[in-house]
């Protein structure tokens, strides 16, 4: 960067609104590219946010803790946001009933696998007891994961990290496995990924349609409860408490 430039960023980086107003202009450029690209799942807003955050953060010598006092207000309407989702999802109460037995089933499933294939890989590769911890909850929205992790012992930073990439993973290959298993139901389709990818799988699934969005929604939402009750077990399993 050029000495005035550099100049200009130290001020604006004392505002603690900037982070705020650097996250929104990003993400709205983001958004920009992934509508003019059809929805692109590759083009996922949220992945291309991160990497252009992290490069401009990167390229001024920003430390992230300055950049986080002001984008704090996006994380704090997390919690908000999330319980917002059970609006769209009592329009599909009737189809909730119907599958009820089925989605807890798949509900246990999910959550059992997402925990136990982070844990017991890195368990193998002789990761220690706080990376344990934090890889357990990547398939939970962000304020739950980090709950947990912090509550048990682990490193919350590393857990939010691994749920952004797991969300982001999740959002950009959901279609793709879910065609290949020939999965069509959109109630189906959109508690799946909410189970694997959370808050990102989420936002896609809205996308295809509001009764995707809405089971995708119930799915991260009962996943952060079961995730909460099973972990325990698992660590008492795994030897970690």
């Amino acid at each position: 960067m050029t000495p005035k430039v550099l100049d200009i960023w130290v001020y604006l980086s004392a505002s603690p609104l900037l982070g705020l107003s650097v996250t929104l202009v990003v993400y709205q450029g983001a958004y920009w590219i992934y509508r003019r690209a059809n929805f692109h799942p590759l083009l996922n807003p949220v992945a291309l946010s991160v990497a252009t955050l992290v490069l401009l953060l990167t390229l001024t010598g920003t430390p992230y803790q300055t950049y986080f006092d002001g984008a704090q207000f996006v994380h704090f309407l997390l919690g908000p946001a999330t319980v917002a989702l059970a609006i769209p999802l009592y329009a599909q109460l009737g189809k909730l009933k119907s599958l009820l037995l089925p989605l807890l089933a798949a509900l246990l499933a999910g959550a059992l696998t997402a925990i136990g294939s982070a844990v017991g890989i890195a368990w193998l590769l002789g990761a220690s007891r706080g990376t344990l911890i934090s890889l357990a909850p990547k398939s939970v929205t962000t304020p739950i994961a980090m709950g947990i992790t912090e509550k048990l012992g682990g490193l919350p930073s590393l857990t939010a990290v691994l749920v952004v990439a797991t969300g982001i993973i999740g959002a950009v290959t959901a279609k793709y496995v879910l065609d290949f298993l020939r999965v069509r139901e959109h109630g189906v389709r959109g508690f799946a990924v909410g189970v694997a990818a959370h808050g990102i799988g989420t936002a896609r699934a809205f996308q295809v349609s509001e009764e995707a969005g809405a089971f995708a929604g119930l799915g991260m939402g009962l996943n952060g409860l079961a995730t909460a009750l099973l972990f325990p077990l698992l660590i008492w399993l795994f030897g970690l408490g």
